[in-house]
C-alpha cells in the first residue's frame, strides 16, 4: 500500500484546473447574435453583452446576457434598466459557488436583481416605466427572466418551439388580473364618459395595460417587477432564441418569426423579422429583434445557405449533430441525455416564494444582508422573507432570508398589504 502510494505521481494543481476548464469549455457553443430596431418613440433599447464572467480573471467561466427593454411613457426607467439591472444581479450571486450551483442560483439572483432596480429607479421619482426579457446564456443553459408584453422564443435544433417568457398584459392573463384585484387595484377598460369602454384592459390608478414592469411609481404597487423565469438546457445541436418587443408580436406569430428567417444569419434574420412586422402593421410602435444562435462547437461560424424549398430542415442543418463514428466515449457520454431540458420554471409575484430556496442557508444566502438591495443589516434588525406567510409560523427566527425594512415595506406593498393611502397614483399611462 505504501510502496504503491510512493510510486503514484502527483499532478500539479495548475493541470487540475487547466483540464477542469478544458472539460467545462467543451461545453461552451458558439453565441452569434444581431439585433434590428425601427424606431417610432425611440424607448426601445437593448443590452448585448458576450464574455462576462463568473470567475474573474480566468477568461474562460464566461457567460453571456442579451436584454430587451421596451420604454412607455418616456425612456427613463428602460434606460436606467439597461445600465443597472446586469450588476444588481451579480450582486445578488453569493459567492465561490459552482458552476451547477451558480446556474441554480440564477433564478433567485435574477429576481433579487429586477425588485432592486424598480425600487432604486422608484425613488428616484420618475414616472416612466419598461418591460424587460433577460436572458443569461452559461454554456448549453438558457435562463430568461421577464416582466411586461416583450417576448422570448426558442427554437431548437430539432425543430421544437418553446416559449421563455409569459405575457403580462392584463388582457391575457386572467391569473394577473385576480392578483391585482386581489391586493386592492382595479381591473377595467377606459371609460368614455357615456356608458361605453373601449380599448385593453387596464389596472387602476394609472391605466397601464401590464400588469408587471419596472419603474411606473405611478400606477401603483400592483403592477410588480418580480419576474417570470424560465430555464431550459439546450439539446447539443443548439438552438435559436429570438426576442423581441410587442411591436414585432403584435404583427407576427411565434411560426411566422421563425419561418420568415430561417437559414439566414442572425443580423439578417433580426433585419427581416422587423421588416416583416412593420409590412404588416405599419410602425405604429418601436419594434426592435435580437436574433441570437447557440451554436455547437463543432461546426463552422457561418450559418449554411438555405435550401430552395425553406422548411424546419434548415435549421437542423445549421446545427446538425456530428455522426456517432465521429464521437469518443467521453462524447456519448456527454450527449445522453440529448434533449431539451425544463431545469425551472416559476411566475410567482410573491417574494416568499421566489427568494426561497432548496439549498443550505449558508450557501445561497449572505448573512446579515438583505436579500433584495444587498444592504448590510443587524442580526436583530433583518425581518425574515416569511413573515407573513402561512409558514411562518412553522419556521424558526433564524431562517432567512432577510430583507431591510425598506424592502419589507417593498414586499408589503407589492402583496396589497400597504395603506391605501400611501401609494401613488395619477393618471398617466
Amino acid at each position: 500500500m505504501m510502496a504503491a502510494a510512493r510510486e503514484h505521481h502527483t499532478v500539479p494543481l495548475s493541470v487540475l484546473l487547466k483540464r477542469e476548464l478544458a472539460s467545462e469549455k467543451v461545453e461552451k457553443p458558439e453565441i452569434l447574435y444581431g439585433q434590428a430596431c425601427q424606431s417610432k418613440k425611440g424607448e426601445d433599447f437593448t443590452l448585448l453583452k458576450t464574455e462576462c464572467q463568473r470567475i474573474v480573471g480566468d477568461g474562460i467561466t464566461t457567460y453571456s446576457v442579451f436584454g430587451l427593454f421596451d420604454g412607455h411613457n418616456g425612456s427613463a426607467a428602460a434606460i436606467y434598466t439597461k445600465e443597472n439591472l446586469l450588476n444588481n444581479f451579480i450582486a445578488a450571486m453569493p459567492p465561490d459557488l459552482n458552476r451547477d450551483e451558480w446556474v441554480a442560483a440564477l433564478p433567485r439572483a435574477l429576481v433579487a436583481g429586477f425588485v432592486k432596480t424598480d425600487k432604486d429607479f422608484q425613488q428616484r421619482a420618475r414616472t416612466s416605466g419598461t418591460t424587460v426579457t433577460f436572458a443569461v446564456i452559461e454554456g448549453l443553459v438558457i435562463t430568461v427572466a421577464s416582466v411586461g408584453d416583450s417576448r422570448c422564443i426558442l427554437e431548437s435544433a430539432e425543430g421544437d418551439l418553446y416559449y421563455l417568457s409569459a405575457d403580462h398584459r392584463l388582457e391575457c392573463n386572467e391569473e394577473e388580473r385576480e392578483r391585482i384585484t386581489a391586493s386592492g387595484g382595479e381591473v377595467g377598460r377606459l371609460n368614455t364618459g357615456g356608458g361605453a369602454e373601449i380599448g385593453p384592459l387596464r389596472c387602476w390608478p394609472g391605466g397601464l395595460c401590464l400588469s408587471r414592469s419596472i419603474g411606473d411609481v405611478d400606477v401603483g404597487e400592483y403592477i410588480v417587477p418580480v419576474p417570470y423565469v424560465k430555464q431550459i438546457k439546450l439539446s447539443t445541436g443548439g438552438g435559436r432564441l429570438i426576442i423581441s418587443s410587442d411591436g414585432v408580436w403584435d404583427a407576427l406569430s411565434d411560426e411566422v418569426a421563425l419561418d420568415c428567417c430561417r437559414g439566414m444569419p442572425v443580423e439578417a434574420a433580426a433585419a427581416q423579422i422587423v421588416k416583416e412586422a412593420v409590412q404588416v402593421k405599419g410602425l405604429r410602435d418601436d419594434t426592435t429583434c435580437i436574433v441570437i444562435d447557440i451554436v455547437p462547437p463543432e461546426k463552422p461560424a457561418a450559418p449554411l445557405p438555405p435550401p430552395k424549398k425553406l422548411g424546419r430542415g434548415v435549421f437542423k442543418s445549421m446545427f446538425r449533430k456530428r455522426s456517432p463514428e465521429s464521437s469518443s466515449q467521453i462524447d456519448k457520454e456527454y450527449l445522453e441525455p440529448d434533449v431539451v431540458e425544463e431545469l425551472f420554471e416559476e411566475g410567482s409575484a410573491m417574494l416568499s416564494e421566489r427568494l426561497d430556496t432548496k439549498y443550505p442557508l449558508c450557501k445561497m444566502f449572505k448573512l446579515f444582508i438583505c436579500a433584495v438591495c444587498q444592504v448590510e443589516i443587524k442580526p436583530d434588525e433583518g425581518i425574515s422573507i416569511h413573515v407573513g406567510s402561512s409558514d411562518f409560523g412553522k419556521l424558526r427566527p433564524w431562517d432567512g432570508p432577510f430583507l431591510c425594512s425598506s424592502c419589507q415595506e417593498k414586499k408589503e406593498a407589492m402583496e396589497g398589504k400597504r395603506p391605501p393611502g400611501d401609494r401613488h397614483s395619477s393618471d398617466s399611462d
